[in-house]
């Protein structure tokens, strides 16, 4: 299945990028901010797609992470050779991250 044909690929996180501003992109499998169904280059900076997220700090990053490590400012929540959908367990364990996300607080 295509990339973008594929639902999950475009419309659910897959890491979240932390800007030069300390503002936060979240961004699905294109590396697009998530529910941009397109192959065209996007800069970031001319949509509004990045936002402050209050309470996200280095304890909360590492849980984030899919490997339980959280260095440099893009954060993954799924190995690439782990796709959630592809089993339960994988499921499981994004779901938890979708729910450590769903908690922060945002702002512009």
């Amino acid at each position: 299945m295509s990339t973008l044909t594929d639902f999950r690929a475009v419309y659910f996180p897959y890491c979240i990028e932390r800007q030069a501003d300390g503002t936060w992109l979240v961004l699905n499998r294109h590396y697009k901010p998530v529910g941009f169904n397109t192959d065209d280059f996007i800069t970031y900076e001319q949509f509004p797609v990045s936002a402050k997220l209050s309470g996200l700090g280095p304890a909360k990053l590492k849980k984030l992470s899919y490997s339980g490590v959280a260095t440099g400012d893009r954060i993954y929540l799924y190995n690439d050779g782990c796709v959630p959908t592809h089993d339960a367990a994988s499921m499981r364990a994004y779901l938890e991250k979708l729910k450590l996300l769903a908690g922060l607080g945002l702002s512009r």
